[in-house]
């Protein structure tokens, strides 16, 4: 007979989570505390405290504790958690969509990331050749910049077989950019009066990282990061195409395996959090939940979305930006910024024309 794999998750693999996961939890909670405080002086004492919400508090802490302190061993396994609760998170989100607000706005997002895809993977890849990266360098920032970051190069690494070096410059290059958009995209959103629809929106288009892109909206307000989680996850709704693509290229060039069952590929490599996320919504829109239960399942989204705020500042290395060179961080920079200009130039075009908010 032929080896099974036991893939049952152990007791002493459940606790090896323990550590890690209270850490997250720890920093988010320590996050609302900070935003507590800040409006409690203010508003008792007049003392000029920042008005800084919880969001990036969580991701403040985060960095200081990952940048200036060496974290144990023990909360490596509890802090990889954090990719989960973000997908929990956004499952959650759903119920405060009704199907046909997640159709009207989704295809609409659909027809703007079908543009972003198509832009960002040529501005990356030509680019790439003008900097003269290698080619498979090149191809990971392209998948990564035009899906969802990290999550999509992952991906891609099994099916182009690029060296490992170019995955690790490719992963600190979008998380560095990631890092980025957090204090960058609020602060032009408010520059240019964008409403909360538009920015989220311009969010999930131009952002990489789902969770970058989750807390970017949600830094602009709960209904920007709303929309934000919905025209990100139409974008990663695409990466098994993508990396399939990549993977049919580059085994054309003999340099990765044949893809021999493109159908299984697709299915493997298609987020199935998003599956999750509409069937929420479906359930929302029939009438399954009640009012306080949608209230609820908002509520949870929330306590989701602490533990992952976190994770966003903990596994962000800045020193890894010094260690990875100046090319691969210069076409990262300008791919993100032609791109971040021309999905803001589309959505600004949707919003006069379109109604949006």
């Amino acid at each position: 007979m032929p080896p099974t794999t036991d893939r049952t998750l152990h007791p002493r693999q459940i606790l090896a989570l323990v550590p890690g996961t209270l850490l997250l939890f720890g920093i988010g909670i320590a996050g609302k505390g900070l935003e507590a405080m800040g409006a409690w002086l203010q508003a008792a004492h007049h003392i000029p405290f920042p008005r800084i919400e919880y969001v990036l508090w969580a991701i403040i802490l985060g960095l200081l504790i990952s940048n200036t302190t060496s974290l144990p061993s023990i909360f490596r396994p509890g802090i990889a958690t954090y990719e989960l609760w973000l997908k929990l998170g956004i499952v959650l989100v759903g119920a405060k969509f009704v199907l046909r607000d997640v159709l009207h706005i989704g295809g609409m997002s659909l027809v703007l990331v079908f543009f972003e895809l198509i832009f960002s993977l040529t501005v990356m890849t030509l680019l790439g050749k003008i900097f003269k990266l290698p080619p498979k360098l090149t191809s990971l920032l392209a998948i990564g910049s035009s899906i969802c970051g990290v999550t999509a190069i992952m991906a891609a690494q099994g099916a182009i077989e690029p060296e490992e070096e170019d995955t690790s410059t490719a992963i600190a290059a979008i998380l560095t950019l990631g890092a980025l958009a957090l204090f960058t995209f609020p602060a032009i959103g408010h520059a240019l009066h964008l409403g909360q629809q538009s920015y989220g929106i311009w969010t999930g288009l131009a952002v990489d990282n789902t969770a970058e892109a989750t807390v970017t909206g949600a830094l602009y307000g709960d209904e920007a990061g709303r929309f934000a989680i919905l025209a990100k996850t139409a974008r990663s709704a695409f990466i098994g195409f993508v990396v399939l693509g990549y993977a049919v290229y580059w085994a054309s060039k003999g340099q990765a395996s044949r893809v021999e069952r493109k159908a299984l590929f697709l299915w493997q490599k298609f987020p199935k959090f998003i599956l999750g996320f509409v069937a929420i919504s479906i359930l929302a829109t029939a009438g399954f939940f009640t009012a306080p239960q949608l209230k609820s399942l908002g509520n949870l989204s929330q306590w989701a979305f602490l533990p992952a705020f976190a994770g966003v500042g903990l596994r962000t290395q800045l020193r890894d930006l010094v260690n990875q060179g100046w090319r691969p961080i210069l076409v990262g920079v300008l791919g993100e910024i032609f791109i971040a200009l021309v999905t803001l130039g589309m959505v600004f075009a949707v919003y006069r024309h379109g109604g949006m908010r």
